[in-house]
């Protein structure tokens, strides 16, 4: 029977890298699977059912929230996301570690339902890096930019409610702390309670 694997929340304000570092974190750690988020928007060009989202329904979403088959759900711009409990959980039972790269909030819901769940929190080097990350995309206008870094500020304030904080000023280092931190948890003493003597 193989060990639990470790469910890890990680999260950081929008301009943090936090889709850069979770795919070569992905690379790095093969016992890592990313959790597909269920969706009620429609699939865009390119997206696979159960691959980039699990589509559903308005109706299936409000019977799966309900039933407390989420480990979080939110609205985002008229549509709903949410982490389904059962495939997290399966991949857990099954040894494999699972990747959670969800917002704060989100992040607080899991801890919630989900105690033993570890919540990292990805920081930018410093404030005026991530303005300069914001600006520089070039993809925003000026206002959605001091939207994202006002919600950044409030999200930041979350910061002492996770228990890892990891600075990306470089991916390779980021990846190679969130490793640290994955081993570490696996060397809890409570996941050996079953220990035989």
């Amino acid at each position: 029977m193989a060990a639990r694997g470790v469910l890890v929340v990680l999260s950081g304000p929008s301009g943090a890298g936090k889709g850069t570092v979770s795919q070569a974190l992905l690379q790095a750690e093969p016992n890592l699977t990313l959790s597909v988020s269920a969706t009620t928007r429609p699939p865009r060009s390119g997206e696979t059912d159960g691959v980039s989202y699990y589509f559903v329904s308005r109706e299936k979403f409000s019977m799966m929230i309900d039933g407390d088959e989420f480990l979080e759900w939110a609205g985002v711009y008229g549509d709903f996301y949410g982490t389904p409990r059962l495939p997290v959980e399966e991949a857990l039972a099954q040894g494999k570690d699972v990747l959670l790269e969800i917002d704060v909030q989100g992040g607080l819901q899991v801890k919630n339902k989900f105690p033993e769940a570890v919540l990292i929190f990805l920081l930018p080097p410093s404030w005026p890096e991530l303005a300069a990350r914001l600006t520089g995309r070039g993809s925003e206008p000026p206002e959605e930019v001091q939207k994202r870094l006002q919600w950044a500020k409030r999200e930041l304030q979350s910061l002492p409610l996770y228990d890892y904080a990891v600075i990306n000023d470089r991916v390779e280092k980021a990846v190679e702390q969130i490793r640290a931190v994955i081993t570490a948890e696996k060397c809890r003493t409570e996941r050996f309670s079953d220990f035989k003597i």
